[in-house]
């Protein structure tokens, strides 16, 4: 496939206040009603923007996850929202669970830029993965069920731990993902680094960037149970019984970028795990759902994506055939073009047609 089939773009508006992270968009959802929602890599805060004619979505209403979840650190550091996902009126939203290394900056020198990329943290907020109940376009700490009165939703998060999480603390000794934990590798250096979530039934597919594992990408899966109030453990799932299961996955050597569930296929946005501008490709993991265990998967690509020098960088898809009357895809990106901001609080999206 040569081509991408662009259809046409969207405008996205948001308020002032939030305008600076148009350019740093991570992860989009649409859900009913026609709601587009939005994380950045940046922030703590989750958007909300309404259709509107004329492929507009405008109306910006902000949510603070910290309303919803407890952030074991003040809710000015990001979280690094990188997925979200929709499933039985719950919303869940996934921060990236990667170090990250310092980059250097052209107001220091080079001394101090060198010492800067030997600098390597790690922040409490981006091993957030949580839901939050979602009922007619509004986040709610705990409601009833909107078709199920006896039932209550109730936002929760993952267990978390001094090091990060329950599954991290998982993956500690996994033969394949372990090392890149324990060694505490940047998610930008191919380091552990989640940037897609998809839900079906009761199961959670956590896409990865990184690591690309001499090419293969890595998808995991998860089943989630309530502990506590406001917080969540994971079950043992797998032929093997253990709290995750590894799905490998031929990319051409890409990373996943983000993750979205059609049907029982998966839909894949990927690109590069390091900080590279391209190729930039969207595949079909045709069934990707039922696929059994210790099965070395090729997804088919379906879809190129463009990319800039140093911009336009797609980072978030969400389906939009409700919207556009189509198979189609809406996709955002990272670093954008500058062609793609309009005005002082808007930014320019694409829609692509979906085979």
């Amino acid at each position: 496939m040569d081509n991408c089939h662009l259809l046409n773009q969207v405008l996205l508006t948001f308020t002032e206040s939030f305008a600076k992270h148009r350019n740093d968009l991570s992860a989009l959802l649409i859900t009913p009603q026609r709601y587009l929602w939005l994380g950045s890599d940046e922030s703590s805060t989750l958007e909300r923007l309404s259709f509107l004619e004329n492929n507009k979505f405008a109306e910006h209403q902000q949510f603070r996850v910290a309303e919803f979840i407890d952030l074991p650190a003040h809710e000015s550091a990001e979280i690094d929202i990188e997925g979200l996902a929709y499933a039985d009126y719950y919303l869940w939203l996934t921060g990236s669970h990667s170090y990250k290394r310092q980059k250097p900056k052209s107001k220091y020198n080079d001394v101090k830029n060198i010492q800067r990329l030997a600098t390597i943290t790690s922040e409490a907020n981006r091993y957030i993965l949580g839901r939050i109940p979602l009922v007619d376009g509004k986040l709610f700490s705990s409601c009833p069920h909107p078709q199920n009165p006896n039932m209550q939703l109730t936002a929760a998060k993952l267990e978390l731990t001094n090091q990060g999480n329950l599954l991290t603390s998982a993956l500690a000794d996994d033969p394949h993902l372990g090392f890149y934990i324990q060694a505490a590798i940047p998610g930008k250096d191919n380091g552990f680094d989640i940037e897609g979530i998809s839900i079906y039934q009761n199961r959670i597919f956590l896409a990865l960037r990184g690591p690309v594992l001499r090419g293969w990408a890595v998808i995991l899966e998860i089943e989630l149970e309530d502990s506590n109030p406001g917080l969540m453990t994971l079950k043992s799932i797998g032929a093997e019984n253990k709290a995750y299961k590894k799905h490998f996955l031929w990319l051409d050597g890409l990373g996943i970028r983000d993750l979205y569930l059609d049907g029982e296929d998966l839909l894949i946005l990927a690109g590069p795990t390091m900080d590279l501008d391209g190729p930039v490709q969207v595949y079909r993991w045709q069934g990707g759902v039922k696929v059994a265990d210790d099965v070395l998967s090729y997804p088919e690509l379906i879809q190129k994506i463009p990319y800039g020098n140093r911009e336009d960088h797609a980072e978030g898809m969400t389906l939009f055939n409700d919207v556009a009357g189509k198979p189609s895809l809406l996709v955002v990106y990272d670093s954008p073009a500058k062609n793609r901001l309009v005005g002082d609080t808007s930014v320019l999206a694409d829609v692509f047609s979906l085979s």
